[in-house]
């Protein structure tokens, strides 16, 4: 392809316009909208696997809307009437398409490409130190998906040279995104309402909830064996001038998805798994975090360490051992499991994102004392009766004159009530004899392990709960 066509194909085109829809319209979703994209270490800048799952995310939004960009393109020739004069040159049909498709998928790759580099940088800036290659094939199926799917519209477009067909291939491809990808909250892992197999048809991946969950060589293969057939089905559609040739060039997208559904797996669990490596855990002494977040941990040792020795003065030979990052997967809404010998850490917690220096070791002090099963973060939402019963707990623990509460109180009506009641609580706690007071505490840890129905507020001041 002559370089100088290439550019002027460029310059007087519609192709540019997918990259700058790509670019931009993805930075505008991402930078402009304070979405949960921002949010705990599945955010889209806080690991690179994270990073190129929300930029999948996004192709739920371009990539119907690339399909109809390209049909436009493939509109070019038949709306100038230029397509008798154009058979009628001796240059071969696939030569004149490498040029529109070339182009095309030139500044999609482009636009993609920089918008990847624009969350690594930020990824980077964030301090995280792991750097797996898992992310690649994330990223590069994307890509695919983008030109394929354009190539594609450009070739069905050049097929049936209508006015509408831009439109209905968008409303088409939007309608099976949809389909495909409708989500079921249930369980650990991602879902839909569709066979597992046929979803992963889809280049479009689900919001990311878990950090150490990325997608498994076979979805990878399979997608890229059926997004490979679609753009050798488009390409050929593009060339084919007799309606044999049209019916010919089906081939390769069936072929394609016959292959995909041998490889894709038919189960979520098999879709979406855990990178091992990443969830490996890197400790200092008692205190132990993920791989990925392994650069939280200078800052987390020396402050594990001294909640472990300010709760075995409170709790004695009962005090838990260690401090641990939390590795399991749960499904939105489910109760953690709970360890009497280890204070678990999840980074997603809206405390544990909050507190720094001293307060984080209030914060490990608390969750020691009074761990809560369900976790207090920003996607999940999280009990106020549990943060008050742990600020009380922490306040016990650390000997404070009075109660410090470890967020700041709200001015609603409900928070006024629950933090009342903790006041109320911590008096009644203070006024208790030393020993009694371990015994009251040791039954909310008890209680708070066990994951039992209950108001802890009540139970510290032993009333029926």
């Amino acid at each position: 392809m002559n370089g100088r066509v290439l550019r002027t194909e460029l310059r007087r085109s519609a192709a540019p316009w997918g990259g700058i829809l790509i670019l931009g319209g993805s930075l505008a979703v991402l930078c402009l909208i304070n979405g949960i994209w921002w949010q705990g270490t599945a955010g889209w800048t806080a690991q690179w696997t994270s990073m190129a799952m929300w930029t999948r995310y996004l192709l739920g939004f371009w990539w119907p809307l690339v399909v109809g960009l390209g049909a436009l393109y493939g509109l070019r020739d038949s709306r100038s009437r230029m397509t008798e004069l154009l058979t009628t040159t001796p240059r071969p049909a696939w030569r004149r398409a490498v040029l529109p498709a070339g182009a095309t998928a030139l500044a999609l790759v482009a636009g993609f490409g920089l918008l990847v580099l624009v969350g690594g940088v930020q990824v980077v800036l964030g301090g995280t130190t792991y750097l797996p290659l898992g992310w690649l094939p994330i990223s590069l199926v994307a890509v695919l998906a983008l030109v394929a799917g354009a190539v594609f519209g450009m070739g069905v477009a050049r097929a049936l040279p209508f006015a509408l067909t831009p439109p209905a291939l968008v409303m088409v491809v939007l309608l099976m995104v949809d389909a495909l990808l409708r989500p079921v909250v249930e369980g650990e892992r991602p879902t839909s309402h569709a066979p597992n197999v046929l979803a992963q048809l889809s280049p479009v991946t689900p919001d990311p909830r878990e950090m150490l969950l990325t997608l498994s060589g076979s979805v990878h293969l399979g997608q890229t064996l059926w997004l490979l057939g679609l753009l050798a089905t488009g390409f050929a559609l593009l060339v084919a001038a007799t309606r044999r040739a049209r019916l010919l060039a089906v081939v390769p997208v069936l072929v394609g998805a016959a292959l995909a559904l041998l490889v894709l797996p038919a189960h979520p669990r098999d879709t979406y798994v855990v990178d091992r490596a990443a969830a490996t855990l890197v400790c200092d002494g008692p205190v132990c975090v993920t791989q990925a977040n392994r650069y939280r941990l200078p800052e987390l040792a020396p402050h594990g360490k001294e909640a472990l020795r300010l709760l075995r003065d409170a709790l004695g030979d009962r005090a838990p051992g260690s401090v641990r990052e939390d590795t399991a997967l749960r499904a939105l809404g489910a109760n953690r499991a709970l360890s009497a010998d280890v204070v678990l850490v999840d980074f997603d917690e809206t405390l544990m994102t909050r507190a720094t220096g001293k307060e984080l070791t209030r914060v490990l002090v608390a969750q020691g004392l009074a761990p809560n099963c369900r976790g207090h973060n920003a996607r999940e939402g999280g009990g106020l009766a549990d943060v008050a019963a742990q600020s009380l707990a922490a306040s016990w623990a650390l000997g404070d004159p009075r109660l410090e509460p470890l967020e700041a109180k709200d001015a609603d009506p409900y928070a006024r009530t629950a933090w009342t009641r903790a006041d109320a609580a911590w008096e009644k706690l203070a006024a208790l004899p030393p020993a009694e007071q371990r015994a009251r505490m040791a039954e909310v840890r008890a209680a708070s392990l066990s994951c039992a129905p209950g108001d802890p507020l009540a139970a510290l001041v032993g009333e029926a709960s």
